[in-house]
């Protein structure tokens, strides 16, 4: 075997002394290769572009070669120089997760940059883990190039690695790479777009009116980031639950500490590898592990905790979070009721209703639980989603290739034993299970009694229980009867009907005559309310989620204006506290006229006159 040569050696070096992992050297080598064919391209191009020009100017075979090797030597140092710079180039992007640009990364990066760590457990990184207050303290992480340079690299990562996400998600999930695409990668790419479209904005200073007794003063909202953050994702939404918060913590300014799902392994294998080679690993950690590393990181202090998952784990999260008076936004979920108008048109809403509840196999915190319809509705209805889950599936959903899995074995009994536990209804579609393959058909479960097995908790799964209502009202009096939920569905056609539903009841978001597609909506808040959340996030949400609005109020040093403020120095006397409550008090705004309005202002304005004038002469 050859040895390196004296300049691969040297290279190597330079670059090892920055702590490359093994990816990111096989990317530079690869660049390096790359362009350096580039080079001898354009070497050998001109060189035989030489000797056939001097050959049809019928020059002899001596000059000939002689001008063609002048033109291998014009090409070698055009073309080195072409793959010279466009090699830097494609090194820097490379080398952009690590550090942003190589020169970024020489001058910025200390000594105690850590090598990658494929586990990246909690004992891996304990070290990073504890810099992270050093880093938000510094403002490493608070100028707006940097914060778009990671943007931009996190839309990248999902943007150059789409094959081996989608890959993980069928691993994990079984998942179709169309609901792949379009719910993990394609959503969080345009949540990336819409945060740098909106950044500048979002992130500079509000100027706010200030009242009259400061009209000497600039009031600002100033945007600051909360600072060091925790985002805990769940594994239904694997990639997607870990980007979208991220994306907010980015754009805010923040640190943050990524924790994935362990109940999907090979994406969170992913997800570890992709941001530490995208993100820069300073600011932005990832660390695996179950139950143990989740306690471990929770009992350190953050500014923000951001956790998606069950309502059980978020109390626990919530009192950590308690003992270090943390902000949080906790996403939860809920039993998500779907209200349908039986006068509604039942193709349509089938359709749309076995969409919600079968996309992901119904493991999505916003599917519909289940369905509320008057027994005439019913009659309609069933036959409805049978015609609607063939079209979708076929006669036989196991063979599907578009239907996916359930996550595992212990969710695979959990949703058999809820529906073997039921003592109420019919099943009248689906029923079929495969533990082998952990598979459980698109199921309806007709005439579902209220206080059923079915009723008790979010299903998050294929099994839709119908329960019949007399009318509106009853459906109304049922849903509030429970928890707050995540979602609700309202079909209908009548305008009436769907605001009686939505002006009776409550929930985080409601969407009417569909299911799911509100999540996509980047411009509307996304988020629960009691027990199905606390807070919002999506678009300008997200970036709120990770800021803190900082009031800010700047006074000048003015000996003249200083006059007004003995009215508020000691010593107190009647006089004082009469002008100080004339300046304070207001007029209700139901009582003012045109004098009343406008008098203060007047009188206001006569007294910095005269004592601008005064104060002159």
């Amino acid at each position: 075997m050859s040895s390196p040569s004296k300049a691969s050696q040297y290279y190597r070096k330079k670059l090892q002394e920055h702590e490359l992992t093994v990816e990111e050297w096989s990317a530079v080598r690869y660049a390096v290769i790359k362009h350096t064919l580039i080079a001898a391209a354009t070497t050998v191009t001109l060189g035989t572009s030489a000797f056939f020009y001097a050959r049809s100017r019928s020059w002899s075979r001596a000059g000939s070669l002689a001008f063609a090797t002048a033109g291998n030597m014009v090409g070698l140092s055009v073309g080195g120089a072409i793959a010279m710079e466009s090699g830097m180039k494609t090194v820097q992007h490379r080398l952009e997760g690590s550090g942003s640009e190589l020169l970024y990364l020489m001058d910025r990066y200390s000594p105690s940059h850590h090598p990658h760590d494929k586990n990246c457990t909690m004992k891996s990184h304990e070290l990073r883990y504890n810099t992270q207050d050093e880093i938000k303290q510094s403002g490493y992480t608070r100028p707006l190039k940097f914060r778009r340079h990671q943007l931009q690299q996190l839309w990248r990562l999902l943007d150059e690695n789409q094959d081996s996400i989608c890959e993980a998600l069928y691993k994990d999930l079984h998942k179709h790479k169309n609901e792949a695409l379009l719910a993990e990668i394609t959503t969080s790419k345009e949540e990336i777009n819409t945060t740098l479209e909106h950044l500048e904005e979002w992130a500079r200073d509000e100027k706010v009116a200030p009242s009259m007794v400061n009209q000497d003063a600039t009031c600002l909202r100033r945007k600051e980031p909360k600072g060091s953050t925790l985002i805990i994702a769940p594994w239904n939404y694997p990639v997607y639950l870990v980007i979208v918060p991220l994306i907010g913590a980015i754009a805010a300014g923040c640190t943050a500490v990524v924790k994935p799902s362990e109940v999907t392994p090979h994406s969170a294998q992913v997800l570890t590898d992709l941001l530490h080679r995208y993100l820069d690993n300073k600011a932005y950690i990832v660390i695996n592990g179950a139950v143990e590393e989740t306690t471990s990181l929770l009992q350190h202090k953050w500014d923000h905790i951001f956790y998606t998952g069950n309502s059980a784990v978020a109390k626990i999260v919530m009192r950590a979070a308690t003992e270090h008076l943390c902000s949080l936004t906790l996403e939860l979920g809920g039993k998500s009721p779907a209200v349908i108008d039986e006068n509604a048109n039942m193709d349509v809403v089938a359709r749309r209703l076995a969409f919600g509840k079968t996309y992901n196999t119904g493991q999505t915190c916003v599917a519909p639980d289940y369905a509320l319809v008057t027994e005439k509705g019913e009659e309609k209805l069933i036959p409805a989603l049978k015609r609607a889950f063939k079209d979708f599936y076929g006669d036989n959903p196991q063979e599907s290739k578009s239907y996916g899995r359930i996550v595992n074995v212990r969710h695979f009994k959990r949703l058999c034993d809820t529906l073997m536990q039921n003592k109420s209804g019919d099943i009248v579609i689906g029923g079929q299970a495969d533990e082998d393959d952990l598979y459980i058909a698109p199921t309806v479960i007709s005439n579902v009694a209220r206080d059923d097995k079915l009723m008790e908790d979010e299903l998050f799964g294929p099994l839709l229980p119908l329960i019949r209502v007399t009318d509106v009202d009853d459906a109304i009096e049922y849903i509030n009867s429970k928890h707050d939920p995540l979602a609700l569905y309202v079909f209908s056609s009548n305008k009436k009907f769907v605001n009686k539903v939505l002006e009776s009841t409550r929930s985080g978001g409601a969407l009417v005559n569909d299911t799911l597609v509100h999540v996509m909506e980047g411009n509307l808040p996304f988020g629960g309310i009691g027990n199905s959340g606390m807070g919002s996030y999506h678009g300008k949400d997200s970036f709120d989620a990770f800021t803190h609005v900082r009031a800010v109020m700047m006074r000048g040093l003015n000996p003249v204006l200083e006059r007004l403020n003995n009215v508020r120095y000691a010593p107190h006397t009647k006089q004082k506290l009469k002008v100080s409550m004339w300046a304070l008090e207001t007029v209700p705004h139901f009582k003012k006229g045109f004098i009343a309005k406008y008098i203060k202002w007047i009188v206001l304005a006569v007294i910095f006159g005269a004592g601008y004038r005064r104060y002159s002469s």
